[in-house]
């Protein structure tokens, strides 16, 4: 069994300039650069196979490259945040892709993603994290804004350690370029 994901990686600088915003945060477990990425969608722990037939999915998936705009941050997990994120604005293009990726893995009879699509690049994982630092990360780092141009996507094996998930880049898929 591996657990998988289909996501999009980010630009290096864009993911070092994400990555240099991480501290002052109690209990915060801040998430590297070479693992920041937008998830497309959430596989879970799959028989080798199945992840096989996955990736030939995905291989014959046409798609237009797209910009993808990242504006401030927020929190999953309403009076005891989980999660920091940096948002993506609403984008018809990922939204298209994300749709998708779906279709592929519901043809593959995984189970369909229960929570709606809410795109984000999630920046550090909390753990009893005092709210007063969540709200000043939050006032000291907005606005924020970056824009990125998706390329590609890619599908992921998640290792998971102690220390958090490493993430491992199993096949890329290159989008249509204009």
């Amino acid at each position: 069994m591996i657990r998988l994901f289909v996501g999009v990686p980010l630009p290096g600088e864009l993911a070092a300039r994400l990555e240099s915003l991480g501290g002052g945060i109690p209990g915060a477990r801040w998430v590297a650069a070479r693992n920041l990425h937008l998830t497309l969608r959430f596989i879970g722990e799959v028989d080798e196979d199945v992840a096989e037939d996955l990736h030939h999915r995905l291989s014959a998936l046409r798609a237009p490259a797209f910009d993808v705009q990242l504006r401030d941050f927020g929190t999953f997990g309403g009076r005891k945040p989980r999660a920091l994120w940096a948002g993506v604005e609403s984008n018809a293009a990922l939204s298209s892709l994300h749709d998708r990726i779906e279709a592929q893995a519901q043809g593959l009879d995984l189970p369909a993603e229960k929570r709606g699509f809410t795109p984000h690049v999630t920046l550090a994982w909390l753990k009893q994290a005092p709210s007063d630092r969540i709200a000043a990360f939050l006032r000291h780092h907005s606005p924020f804004a970056a824009q990125f141009r998706v390329d590609d996507f890619c599908l992921y094996q998640s290792h998971l350690h102690a220390q958090g998930a490493e993430y491992q880049v199993l096949a890329e898929y290159a989008l249509d370029s204009k």
